[in-house]
């Protein structure tokens, strides 16, 4: 039986939503919404689609099964809400949105239409980092004492001068915490738990956009465990991120998405299954060449709605990296003087 998908949005993470629908059997990009008449048309043309220019008119249309949000962060609760209510289930881009109280109100539109609600972290279905997690919940680690995460990325101007909404407090929320660090904030609540205490600054110290392109954070895990959070778009020409995890039975080190180092007292026996890890160039650029970790999100996704299960990162799930960069948020503007 073939699926149906609807996608809302028409820049580049659209291009990457419809590339990754079409690499999975018995799923068709159906319909395509977005402001953007000229690229609509292209996009849809391209992927065999009908275009809309009227969210309620693409909403409506036959036959449709789920939506993929791609616009701007700030519309994720909105047009959630309004595809919801026509009883389709959601897959969002991250963030959620851009409050936690937007994320509430679609949490419970889906909630309430009895649809499925996901957010595109895919990281979290990377090899490397589900062998990370599984170690973890073995306690391979033993009591995790010291995390310390870095997106030292790199975004030239123009990725924020030629966008009406990157930046922007309105439509992105912020800055390069909530919009490129936010998969590793994901992690670090996936792998390691609630943060309970935050002290945090931010700034802006390249880029001509209202919101900032620096942010650094000390992190105490509801654990005890205790780490250091940096994210930056302007570290020229951007590297890849790094997260490394100590505990009192070893340390592992994740740089792009793989292992690079593990010294464990007690190896498991699947120390040799570590991978090799993905192509995709986020340090330096916002393009998505590899669409391998969206296809296995939305393939997650479909899976679940076909056996009535929750998605990997479900709506609730979403919401937690979204509260805890609003507590650095928070944090940093307590901060200043």
């Amino acid at each position: 039986m073939t699926t149906h998908i609807g996608l809302i949005g028409s820049g580049n993470i659209t291009q990457t939503h419809a590339r990754a629908a079409r690499a999975i059997p018995d799923v068709q990009v159906a319909a395509i919404f977005g402001t953007n008449a000229e690229a609509v048309a292209r996009l849809a043309s391209e992927h065999h689609a009908k275009p809309y220019s009227d969210l309620a008119a693409f909403l409506a249309h036959k036959p449709l099964d789920l939506v993929m949000l791609g616009t701007p962060s700030g519309l994720h609760a909105e047009q959630g809400i309004a595809a919801a209510q026509c009883g389709l289930h959601v897959l969002t881009e991250k963030p959620i949105d851009i409050t936690t109280k937007n994320a509430d109100a679609l949490i419970a539109a889906a909630d309430k239409a009895n649809v499925k609600l996901g957010v595109i972290f895919q990281d979290r279905l990377k090899p490397n980092i589900q062998l990370l997690k599984k170690w973890l919940d073995r306690g391979l680690l033993g009591k995790v004492l010291l995390v310390d995460a870095r997106v030292k990325w790199y975004r030239p101007p123009e990725y924020y001068s030629g966008s009406r909404w990157r930046g922007t407090f309105a439509l992105d929320g912020g800055g390069a915490l909530i919009n490129q660090a936010i998969h590793t904030v994901d992690l670090l609540v996936w792998l390691l738990g609630d943060v309970a205490r935050v002290d945090a600054r931010t700034a802006t110290v390249l880029h001509k956009i209202e919101a900032e392109d620096t942010a650094f954070a000390t992190l105490e895990f509801a654990s005890g465990a205790v780490g250091t959070f940096l994210a930056t778009t302007a570290a020229y020409p951007g590297y890849p991120r790094r997260l490394e995890i100590t505990g009192t039975h070893g340390t592992v080190i994740l740089e792009h998405d793989r292992i690079i180092a593990a010294d464990l007292r007690n190896p498991p026996q699947d120390f040799a299954s570590i991978t090799t890890g993905d192509s995709n160039q986020s340090a330096s650029s916002a393009a998505v060449t590899d669409i391998s970790g969206h296809k296995a999100i939305l393939e997650d996704f479909l899976h679940a709605i076909a056996n009535n299960i929750q998605p990997i990162c479900n709506g609730r799930e979403g919401r937690r990296s979204l509260a805890l960069v609003g507590a650095i948020y928070n944090s940093a503007r307590n901060s200043r003087v």
